[in-house]
């Protein structure tokens, strides 16, 4: 199957080609064809199956397959992205960068930790999409600086975390705002409850899209528990990191607090590391991203509601330095590795008292850990 065969528009086609993609994921495969039909979606998937080309690619093939008879009014927007996170959120607005088929001065991304000014002014004119965390786009309405009633089209991107984040009554009044008629997609990861009973609300007839979770969690990473008391951890991590096989290392801590405290011991031993999670600085974040990203940092120490937006390539393996409560975001972590069809592996440091959320994986995931 290629792109074209999709129906997508030549230009777009062009424009996915000078980028190198060729084959649509199986994600892409089965909803791009639906949303181009005009039909709402339900697309169930991890991180790292190419949910952003799935949703980002039709919405620039509607903008630019139905040029508006009118032009945007103040504040106003076509088309709605709503993400859990800024990173996740300016991962987004990179991509439709980079996928063509709109300016950078037709799409805004409002997202906290960045200049509210700037963003404002940027919207003044109306523009083709917006792309946003709900906290700061639920500040721009209230200030009616952010107008959402010529809004076509609305994405709800990785909603299991949206909710997970307290995000349920800023989704709803955002979604109150918006005009009857349009086209809705809802991504998630996973289907708990809340996640169904949103999908619910928010689609009407959706096609339903859904990727096996096995497709990332267990068939090209290699997934190794080592059982250690808490306070050997540290000792264990710095023994891993001897090997320069470890070349890009994201180590998941369960707080941000441990995420720094483990960041500055391994600073102190001289590896080049960084950390990233909640109470930094959106230009730390930044900035601590693009040193893992450009390979001046070794290694990234991350809490999982800072890295649910990290895409970076390469990354040869992820260090649960603390298991997770939730298996699902053991998958979550795993998938940032073994990512565009590469091998990956994954290693899990197991107290005493993880063996409980260790045995919860293995359920949910049908996770093969290989005692090292």
């Amino acid at each position: 199957m290629s792109f074209a065969s999709l129906g997508l528009a030549e230009p777009l086609l062009r424009a996915l080609a000078r980028a190198g993609f060729e084959t649509p994921t199986p994600i892409q495969a089965g909803a791009i064809p639906p949303l181009l039909a005009g039909r709402d979606l339900l697309g169930i998937a991890e991180t790292g199956t190419g949910k952003t080309a799935a949703f980002a690619l039709p919405i620039l093939h509607h903008l630019a397959a139905a040029p508006p008879a009118s032009p945007l009014g103040p504040f106003t927007t076509r088309a709605l992205i709503l993400a859990p996170t800024r990173e996740l959120a300016l991962q987004i607005e990179a991509s439709l960068l980079a996928f063509g088929g709109v300016a950078r001065r037709r799409l805004v991304t409002i997202v906290g930790g960045l200049s509210r000014h700037a963003q404002v002014q940027r919207m003044r004119p109306g523009v083709d999409i917006v792309v946003g965390t709900p906290g700061r786009v639920r500040d721009l309405m209230a200030t009616n600086e952010l107008r959402l009633h010529e809004v076509r089209h609305l994405v709800l991107d990785e909603a299991d975390r949206m909710l997970d984040l307290g995000f349920i009554a800023d989704i709803r009044r955002i979604i109150g705002a918006l005009p009857a008629a349009r086209q809705s997609a809802l991504f998630s990861a996973t289907m708990p409850v809340a996640v169904g009973k949103l999908a619910e609300t928010l689609l009407a007839r959706p096609a339903r899209v859904e990727i096996a979770r096995t497709e990332i969690s267990a068939a090209r990473i290699e997934q190794q528990v080592h059982f250690v008391d808490p306070a050997g951890k540290r000792a264990l991590l710095s023994r891993l990191l001897a090997d320069p096989a470890l070349s890009r290392v994201l180590v998941f801590t369960r707080t941000k607090r441990a995420a720094d405290r483990l960041a500055e011991t391994l600073g102190a031993d001289g590896v080049e590391v960084s950390a990233i999670h909640g109470n930094k600085s959106q230009a730390a974040r930044g900035k601590a991203l693009e040193r893992f990203r450009d390979g001046r940092a070794r290694v990234l120490v991350a809490t999982d509601i800072a890295a649910r937006g990290i895409d970076v390539a390469a990354v040869s393996h992820v260090i649960n330095f603390d298991l997770p409560a939730q298996p699902e975001d053991y998958v979550h972590r795993i998938g940032r590795t073994a990512r565009a069809g590469a091998s990956g592996i994954a290693i899990s440091f197991c107290g005493n008292a993880e063996r409980g959320a260790l045995r919860a994986i293995e359920r949910a995931t049908g996770a093969g850990f290989r005692v090292a």
